[in-house]
C-alpha cells in the first residue's frame, strides 16, 4: 500500500523527490502518512478535495485483501 501511494502522489506533484511516505501497522488498520512540499499539498487534496478522495477510495478497495482498514493521513 505504502508503495501504490508513493506511486500515485509522485506523479501529482511538482516536487517528486520530496514526497515521503510512512506506514504504521496495527491489529486492526494501516495508517499511510503521506508528506509533500508545501506548494505541493494542493495538488495532492485536488479541488474539493477529489484527488484525495480518489487516493482513499483506492487504498479502500485494495484493503479487502489485507482485511485491515486503510488510513490516509496528510502531513503539512
Amino acid at each position: 500500500m505504502k508503495k501504490l501511494v508513493e506511486e500515485i502522489a509522485r506523479a501529482l506533484v511538482d516536487a517528486p523527490e520530496q514526497v515521503a511516505v510512512h506506514e504504521i501497522e496495527s491489529q486492526q488498520s494501516i495508517v499511510i502518512e503521506l508528506s509533500v512540499a508545501k506548494p505541493d499539498l494542493g495538488k495532492i487534496i485536488g479541488r474539493k478535495g477529489q484527488n484525495v478522495q480518489a487516493i482513499r477510495t483506492i487504498l479502500n478497495a485494495a484493503s479487502g485483501k489485507t482485511k485491515k482498514r486503510i488510513i490516509l493521513e496528510l502531513l503539512e
